[in-house]
C-alpha cells in the first residue's frame, strides 16, 4: 500500500520537481512540490536541543525570542548515565521540541567512536565502546521519533577528528569496521529504525563517505536492508556522478548557490544528456517520500501528524533527571563529599567555569538555551541565604586580542637568532604592543591566583570548578594536547595548598590531564550537563543526590598513552591509519595494563555496593545462550544507583587478556536492600569478524565472564568453555 503510494506520485512527478527534492534549497532545507502537496523538508541541528532559526540563503539568526529552547546534555553526559530510560527520555525531548518547531528531522544523534581524547566534537558524542553506544543510541532514536519527527544519526562513519575533516583519508580494516565502528550504525538501522543517517565528511578507505558505493550501496543498502534517507554532512558532496550513483538522498551544503550544487543543476543537465540515468534520481525520490509517509507529512494520516511543543515544564524536569544521573565522582578520599554546611557557613566557589555560560558554542551544536544554570547559581540557589557563598575566577579567559598576543609570545622563541626574520621597525613596535599586551594579561592572571588564594583562606568550604569550554570542545578544531587551559593547574595546586579539602569540579567536553589527582581529595567530573547543568552539580556536592554516572571513555593520564596516537596516527591533514584496529580505548589499556587515571566505566556513590552470588549457566538450545546472575546489594547507609558491567575476556597470545562490555545493567537500590541481575549472552557475544566469510562468527573457546563495577574493578568473574558448531 505504501509503496504504491509512493509510486502514484513519483509518475506525477517532473525531473525538475524530483531534483528540487534532492537537495538544499535552503541552508535548512529542501524544495517541496506545491502543486502535489509535497511540502519541503525542514532540519535542524542538533544533538543538544534544537538550533536558532537561520535566514534560507546566509548565516543569519532570524528568530527573536521564539526560538530559545531547551538545553538538553550532551552526548556524552547522555551516555554517562548508562541509563537506556535517561535516553529515551531525552531523545523524546529533542523530537518534541523539534517537532514544536515545525522541524521534520533532527540532526542528531552523533554517536562516532572516541577514538582520541583530542578530537573537538567528543562532546557530542557516546562512548568508546560499542556496544554502550548501541544500547543507548536505540532508545534514543525511538524516543525522537515517536514525535514524527526523523531522527538523523552521524556522521556515518568514522568520522573522529576534526582536522581537514572534508578531505582526510581514513584507513580502517574491515575487522575494525565491523566490531568498533559500524556497530553504533547498524543498531540504529535495525534496532532503532532510524528514519535517516547523515554521511561523514572524511574519505573512508579512499572513497568519500558520503559518495561512497561501498558504505552506503552494499554495507548500510544491501547489508542492512536501510530504507530510510540519507542525508550529506553541509559541503560534504564533491562529485555529480558519484553521489547519483551512491546511495545519498539528499545534498546540503554551507554555502548559498543552491543550484549550483552536485545534485542539483548539474544533476538535471547530466539526465538530460543522457549521462545518468533518472532511475537513480527516482530511487533518491522513493525514500524522500517513504520517510515523508512515515512522518506522516504526506498520505492519509497527514492529519493526525503530532504537533510537538517546546520550553515544557516536563522538558525541564527531564533533562534535570538527565543531568543527575550523568555526574560522576571520580575520587572522594576521606569522604570529604558530599559538603556539609550551617548557618553562617562561608563557602568560596573558585572558577571561571562556575560562572561561564556554554549552551551558546560548540560549532553547530549551538543553540539558545531558554535559561543555563551555572554551577554558581545551582550553589546559590541550593544554599540560600543563610550560607555565604562567594565566587573569584581564579583564573582568567583571554579576549580573543589576549588570546593572540599570548600565542605571539609562545611562538617568538621558536625562531630565535634567525637573523632573517628579524623585526623591521614597524614590525618591532607592533611586537612591543604584543608583548605589553601579554605582559597585562599575565598580570591580570597573578591577581585573580592571589584573589581566589585569599578567599580559600578565608572560607571554611572550598569549591573550584574548572575544565574546558567550547574553544577546546568545538566543531572543526581538534585540540593539541590534554592540558587544561588558562593555567588553571597552577592555580588548583596553590588552592590545594591552601585548602587540602577543596572539592574540584571539572566541567567539560572531553578528558583533561590532571596532574594535581593526588592531591585533591574529590574530584567531580560534569560533562556540558544542559540548562539544569548547575542544579545538578549543587544537588551532587551537597549531597541531595547521590552519583551514580560511570565513565563511558577511559581518563587517560595525557595523550601519550592513547593507542590512536602510538600505533595508529591522528590530526594528520592528508591521511589517518587506524592501526591499532580494534584495540581502542579500554580494549587496549586493560590488555597492555595501562596505568591510567581513571578506567572505563569507573563511577563512585556515596553508598557501597557488594557483588556476590555469580551464577553462569550454559544453555545447549540452538541459540547457545549463557545465563548470567549475580547478587548486588547497597551495604551503606543511603540510597544509590550501581551499573552492573559484564565483560566477556578471552585470552590471547602472551597471556594478555582483550576483554569487552557485553552487558549492563543500572539498578536502584534502597540502604540494605539486594537484587539480583540477570544477563543473557548469545552466541555474537562471542562473535568476531572472519575476514574470509565477511562476517561475524562466534568463537569457541575458554572464555571469563567478568562482572564488575567498571572494567578495571572487577568484582566477580568465572571461566567457562564454549563449543560453537
Amino acid at each position: 500500500m505504501q509503496e504504491t503510494y509512493i509510486e502514484q506520485i513519483l509518475n506525477e512527478l517532473t525531473l525538475e520537481e524530483k531534483i528540487g527534492m534532492i537537495h538544499g534549497a535552503g541552508l535548512f532545507r529542501t524544495e517541496g512540490v506545491k502543486r502535489l502537496s509535497i511540502p519541503p523538508l525542514y532540519m535542524s541541528d542538533g544533538p543538544m536541543g534544537v538550533r536558532a532559526e537561520f535566514a534560507d540563503n546566509e548565516w543569519r539568526n532570524i528568530g527573536t525570542t521564539e526560538d530559545y529552547v531547551t538545553y538538553l546534555p550532551c552526548n556524552s553526559a547522555i551516555a554517562s548515565t548508562w541509563n537506556r530510560n535517561l535516553a529515551k527520555k531525552a531523545g523524546r525531548v529533542l523530537g518534541e521540541e523539534a517537532r514544536g518547531r515545525g522541524k521534520d528531522v533532527i540532526l542528531a544523534p552523533g554517536i562516532n567512536i572516541k577514538r582520541s581524547p583530542l578530537c573537538g566534537r567528543n562532546f557530542e558524542y557516546m562512548s568508546e565502546d560499542p556496544r554502550l553506544i548501541e544500547e543507548l543510541v536505540v532508545p534514543m532514536i525511538e524516543g525522537i521519533q515517536e514525535n514524527d519527527v526523523a531522527a538523523c544519526v552521524k556522521h556515518f562513519a568514522a568520522n573522529s577528528q576534526e582536522t581537514e575533516r572534508l578531505w582526510v583519508d581514513t584507513i580502517v580494516d574491515e575487522a575494525a569496521l565491523e566490531e568498533i565502528y559500524f556497530p553504533g550504525f547498524k543498531a540504529a538501522v535495525q534496532k532503532g529504525h532510524t528514519l535517516a543517517l547523515m554521511g561523514a565528511y572524511n574519505l573512508l578507505n579512499g572513497e568519500h563517505c558520503c559518495m561512497s558505493k561501498s558504505l552506503l550501496n552494499e554495507k548500510l543498502r544491501k547489508d542492512w536492508k536501510f530504507d530510510g534517507v540519507v542525508i550529506s554532512d553541509w559541503g560534504a558532496v564533491h562529485d555529480t556522478k558519484m553521489a547519483a550513483e551512491s546511495g545519498l538522498d539528499i545534498e546540503m551544503d554551507v554555502k548559498y548557490q543552491f543550484h549550483e550544487q552536485y545534485m542539483a543543476d548539474p544533476l538535471l543537465k547530466a539526465v538530460r544528456d543522457g549521462d545518468i540515468e533518472e532511475s537513480m534520481v527516482d530511487e533518491k525520490v522513493r525514500n524522500i517520500l517513504r520517510m515523508m509517509l512515515r512522518l506522516k507529512m504526506i498520505g492519509p494520516e497527514k492529519k493526525n501528524r503530532k504537533t510537538g511543543a517546546y520550553n515544557t515544564e516536563e522538558h525541564r524536569r527531564a533533562v534535570l533527571d538527565v543531568a543527575r544521573e550523568s555526574m560522576i565522582l571520580l575520587k572522594n578520599k576521606d569522604h570529604v563529599l558530599p559538603l556539609c554546611t550551617e548557618s553562617g557557613c562561608r563557602v568560596a566557589v573558585i572558577g571561571a567555569n562556575a560562572a561561564a555560560i556554554h549552551s551558546n558554542g560548540g560549532g553547530s551544536a549551538e543553540i539558545k538555551a531558554l535559561y543555563e544554570i551555572s554551577p554558581l547559581m545551582g550553589i546559590k540557589k541550593l544554599l540560600g541565604g543563610n550560607v555565604n557563598v562567594s565566587y573569584a575566577p581564579g583564573y582568567v579567559i583571554p579576549d580573543k586580542e589576549e588570546a593572540s598576543e599570548i600565542n605571539w609570545q609562545a611562538a617568538s622563541t621558536e625562531n630565535a637568532g634567525d637573523t632573517e626574520n628579524e623585526c623591521t621597525v614597524s614590525g618591532s613596535t607592533q611586537g612591543k604592543q604584543q608583548k605589553a599586551t601579554a605582559d597585562a594579561y599575565h598580570k591580570k592572571q597573578k591577581e585573580a591566583l592571589e584573589e581566589a588564594v585569599a578567599l580559600a583562606k578565608a572560607s571554611d568550604i572550598v569549591i573550584f570548578v574548572g575544565g574546558l569550554n567550547h574553544d577546546f570542545d568545538v566543531e572543526g578544531l581538534d585540540r593539541t594536547d590534554m592540558k587544561l587551559p588558562y593555567g588553571q593547574d597552577a592555580v588548583i595546586e596553590a588552592l590545594l595548598k591552601a585548602a587540602p579539602d577543596m572539592a574540584v569540579c571539572m566541567y567539560a567536553g572531553s578528558p583533561v590531564e590532571m596532574p594535581w589527582t593526588e592531591n585533591a581529595k574529590a574530584i567531580l567530573w560534569s560533562y556540558y550537563a544542559g540548562m539544569e547543568g548547575g542544579t545538578a552539580i549543587a544537588e551532587t556536592l551537597f549531597g541531595k543526590v547521590n552519583p551514580s554516572g560511570k565513565l563511558a571513555e577511559t581518563f587517560i593520564r595525557d595523550v601519550s598513552q592513547c593507542p590512536a596516537h602510538t600505533i595508529g596516527t591522528f590530526g594528520k591533514k592528508d591521511r589517518v591509519e587506524y592501526r591499532e584496529g580494534v584495540m581502542v580505548g579500554y580494549r587496549y589499556y586493560n590488555t597492555e595494563k595501562t596505568d591510567v587515571l581513571f578506567p572505563f566505566g569507573h563511577g563512585l556513590s556515596y553508598t557501597d555496593f557488594v557483588y556476590d552470588d555469580l551464577k553462569i549457566a550454559q544453555q545447549e538450545s540452538e541459540k547457545q545462550t549463557v545465563k548470567v546472575s549475580c547478587t548486588v546489594k547497597n551495604k551503606g547507609v543511603r540510597e544509590g544507583k550501581e551499573t552492573v558491567q559484564i565483560y566477556v575476556a578471552r585470552e590471547q597470545e602472551k597471556n594478555r587478556i582483550f576483554q569487552e562490555l557485553k552487558a549492563f545493567e543500572k539498578v536502584e537500590l534502597a540502604a540494605g536492600e539486594e537484587k539480583q541481575i540477570c544477563f543473557t549472552l548469545n552466541k555474537q557475544d562471542f562473535a568476531h569478524h572472519d575476514v574470509q566469510k565477511k562476517m561475524l562468527l562466534p568463537v569457541s573457546g575458554t572464555y571469563e565472564i567478568q562482572v564488575g563495577a567498571s572494567s578495571a574493578d572487577i568484582r566477580l568473574s568465572k571461566k567457562i568453555n564454549v563449543i560453537f558448531e
